[in-house]
């Protein structure tokens, strides 16, 4: 072989923890159809299972924290990381280990995610959140949840009258070692919503969005391994925010509803044929805006010449 096909590119490799969900909305179903949709490759590291449907998560059966570890610790060996994704891993003992890799590794960057866990009890929801604070955030990179989550997890006794901003957000989670939290679902005037990139002294990205009316299922993972993927892939991390909600904004619009639960992003809206992109826009709430790409306007995959 020579030295030019020896250094001929290959997509980056996004090394992703999650749970395998049988519904195919969120989970590392939603890590691999994101990722490979914006031109990396995912290296999916099993955390558990939920037993769950499009409706609701009826049961989750975590991994032992020596098969996590195996199972990254052999594809870490041979294979080139750029991004770690971290998602929904099950219990504290995988949280544990995974910051390990995460310290032994520490040039990798890692893109967290704080899911809304309103389906567990109290208790499991309580040691979760402490042990994600006190272990991987100090590694986190770049944190990534709705508004609401992050508000109860990490300003629990927030007494202000007004709610907290993603600056305030940034700042609690900068208190752990984050560097930058990116803030969902901020509620706005007029049916919308805004998403924020920032640190406790600044605001690096806001994206205003139309709120749709629909009840998603996955949206939070299709996000953090978009961001992921395209930090990845090379883009700093302002361009890398900014293509990842644009792109979660047209999953949304062209989601769809598998069961009788809620709607499943279409991560791979962008290989929709002309006619089918052409009804699904005229059916959001962005048709006539000039201003907000569509399902033709968006390029995709991200980074084609990795394809």
């Amino acid at each position: 072989m020579s030295n030019q096909d020896e250094e001929v590119a290959h997509p980056a490799c996004i090394l992703v923890f999650n749970a395998s969900d049988p519904s195919g909305a969120g989970g590392l179903a939603a890590d691999i159809n994101t990722i490979a949709s914006v031109g990396a490759h995912a290296l999916p590291i099993t955390t558990g299972a939920y037993a769950r449907d499009t409706v609701e998560i009826l049961d989750f059966f975590p991994f032992d924290p020596e098969a996590v570890t195996e199972q990254a610790r052999a594809v870490l060996e041979d294979v080139r990381v750029s991004i770690i994704k971290v998602g929904f891993v099950g219990n504290a003992d995988n949280l544990g280990v995974i910051a390990e890799i995460a310290e032994d590794y520490d040039e990798v960057p890692v893109v967290a995610h704080m899911p809304n866990l309103s389906w567990w009890d109290e208790t499991n929801i309580d040691i979760y959140q402490d042990a994600f604070r006190e272990l991987l955030l100090p590694h986190t990179t770049v944190l990534t949840g709705n508004h609401s989550t992050l508000r109860r997890w990490l300003l629990p006794d927030w007494a202000s009258d007004r709610p907290p901003s993603a600056r305030d957000i940034a700042r609690a989670a900068t208190e752990f070692g984050v560097s930058y939290t990116l803030v969902t679902g901020i509620p706005l005037p007029d049916q919308h919503i805004e998403n924020v990139l920032a640190t406790p002294e600044m605001v690096l990205v806001s994206g205003k969005f139309e709120h749709i009316e629909a009840s998603f299922v996955g949206a939070g993972d299709t996000l953090c391994a978009a961001l992921a993927a395209l930090l990845g892939t090379g883009c700093d991390l302002a361009e890398a925010t900014t293509e990842a909600l644009t792109y979660l904004d047209q999953c949304l619009l062209a989601g769809f509803r598998p069961g009788m639960g809620g709607v499943v992003p279409d991560r791979l809206f962008w290989a929709q044929g002309e006619d089918d992109a052409s009804d699904l826009n005229t059916h959001d709430g962005h048709a006539n805006d000039p201003d907000h790409p569509t399902l033709t306007d968006f390029e995709n995959p991200l980074n084609a010449t990795r394809h």
